[in-house]
């Protein structure tokens, strides 16, 4: 329940930061297609990349129980987005030093009296270059994005040793009471084998007496009798053991 709780986190903050992320550098790959030009692949890696965990993301999020079935498989997954947002933060590793702002002013500066007191303005402007800003907030999603699916990765492979540890538990639990059952039904059987053979040695002895009383006659019918019903019940009882 709460490596489902922090997965659950985990995959929100990987959806929120790709979906940026992917929308910026389609913004590139847009304006390169318009051109007729190959789009470069220090943006072409990382969207594609993006694109990828997206969409791996957001189904392994939904589908909870399939991803908590295949814990292992999907950590690997995650495993392999890691590796493949290294490669593009590594292609696009030229931005990070690049500058995307700048201060330009006239040197202009003007104060104003007024009613309510001084106010001034400045010929100061701040310029911020679109395409380095949108590049460099790519680069710090993809490394972010590094990290997030490194630790989903671990959660799930924490996930997938503690499934194992409890259908060990589960399979030990059942083997104990099969063996439990087994060693009941042998006891069962060896007291009605018992009971079968004094009924027997009982009845063979009334036989053997001459000139036998009405009662001993009864008793005899009676044992008859009785003797069906063990022998039926030991039938019954080794047939339950076979199943078993």
């Amino acid at each position: 329940m709460i490596g489902g709780l922090f997965l659950f986190f985990w995959r929100f903050l990987e959806i929120i930061t790709l979906i940026p992320t992917l929308g910026m550098l389609s913004y590139f790959v847009h304006q390169f297609t318009i051109a007729n030009q190959l789009t470069p692949s220090y943006i072409l890696t990382l969207f594609i990349v993006s694109v990828l965990g997206a969409v791996w993301a957001i189904v392994t999020l939904f589908r909870r129980k399939s991803t908590r079935d295949s814990a292992i498989f999907v950590s690997f997954i995650d495993l392999c987005f890691v590796g493949a947002f290294i490669a593009g933060v590594y292609e696009l590793r030229s931005i990070s030093k690049a500058s995307c702002t700048n201060f330009s002013g006239d040197g202009a500066f003007s104060v104003s009296l007024g009613p309510d007191g001084v106010s001034g303005t400045s010929g100061l402007h701040l310029h911020t270059n679109k395409t380095c800003a949108m590049l460099k907030a790519s680069f710090a999603f993809g490394i972010m994005n590094c990290i997030f699916f490194f630790v989903s990765s671990l959660i799930l492979l924490t996930m997938h040793r503690s499934r194992d540890k409890d259908v060990v538990v589960t399979k030990e639990t059942y083997s104990r009471r099969r063996s439990h059952g087994s060693r009941i039904t042998a006891s069962a059987l060896t007291i009605l084998q018992v009971t079968t053979d004094i009924i027997t040695g009982t009845r063979n002895f009334c036989k053997s007496a001459k000139h036998a009383p009405v009662e001993i006659r009864e008793l005899l019918d009676e044992l008859t009798s009785f003797k069906g019903v063990l022998e039926t019940l030991h039938s019954l009882t080794e047939k339950a053991n076979g199943l078993m």
